[in-house]
């Protein structure tokens, strides 16, 4: 188990490529801390679910992550219990698409609050420690549009360029300290966040649902297959192994194909 004794936060990962990450890593002997929403019940058979299949501590921090004193009070409790937060996998995403000019303020503010300053939160809080520790993780769930654009998607395109940036910057001053910091990219996942934007791309565009399926999602990666979960959970357990040690800086797509254009 490569990822036994260590602790893994995972935000955004009650449903979606999060909650695989989460998985994934406990499956790799990781203790896991689950953020995000959904119906409390269902939450709570999640954890218990990972505590029981894997034998491994498993909590979860309702945390919202467009506000930063919700986001401090997660990782302070997230240290208190485990003494450390070995592997960070910033996840949470939202997503709006609407042409520019009718790109609501509010929708705007919400996706650079979750989609990039939340990462910018966990990561100044999670480093110092890991700094010290001379070991450290960090995993950024970004997006190829953190390499390219598609229209109708001006903040969360902002927000994955921003998340790129933000990468390398953090690789640069962990990279003396045993800290990594890397990207993954991925294509079309069919993932809750994508299924919900697919009547808001259709209705954008003035085309059908089936059509924003084939000629919009599929129609970018040359695979014409959407990426998996499993994919990239998989990914996300090689950066957070030792084996990975000097990767970091990397902005890494796995995306069928789509930013070869």
């Amino acid at each position: 188990m490569q990822l036994r004794n260590k602790t893994a936060l995972v935000t955004g990962s009650t449903s979606g490529i999060g909650l695989g990450i989460a998985h994934a890593f406990a499956r790799e002997g990781a203790n896991v801390i689950l953020n995000g929403f959904g119906d409390a019940t269902q939450i709570e058979a999640l954890r218990a679910g990972i505590e029981r299949d894997h034998g491994v501590k498993a909590r979860y921090d309702g945390a919202d992550m467009s506000k930063a004193d919700a986001i401090e009070s997660m990782m302070a409790k997230a240290l208190a219990e485990f003494g450390s937060i070995d592997v960070l996998v910033n996840n949470a995403g939202i997503q709006h698409v609407a042409p520019i000019e009718e790109f609501p303020l509010a929708k705007w503010d919400a996706i650079i609050a979750i989609n990039l300053s939340a990462a910018f939160h966990t990561i100044r809080l999670a480093f110092p420690p890991m700094k010290s520790r001379k070991f450290g993780r960090i995993i950024n769930v970004a997006s190829a549009h953190a390499l390219i654009a598609s229209p109708f998607k001006s903040a969360y395109v902002a927000a994955k360029h921003g998340i790129a940036g933000l990468t390398k910057t953090v690789a640069l001053e962990g990279a003396e300290h045993g800290v990594t910091a890397n990207a993954i990219c991925p294509g079309y996942v069919l993932t809750p966040l994508v299924e919900k934007q697919i009547p808001d791309t259709a209705k954008a565009r003035g085309i059908s649902e089936a059509e924003v399926i084939r000629d919009v999602l599929l129609a970018a990666q040359p695979t014409k297959q959407f990426v998996t979960v499993e994919q990239v959970a998989a990914l996300a357990v090689y950066l957070a192994s030792d084996a990975a040690g000097s990767t970091t800086g990397a902005i890494i797509p796995i995306d069928g194909g789509w930013t070869a254009h």
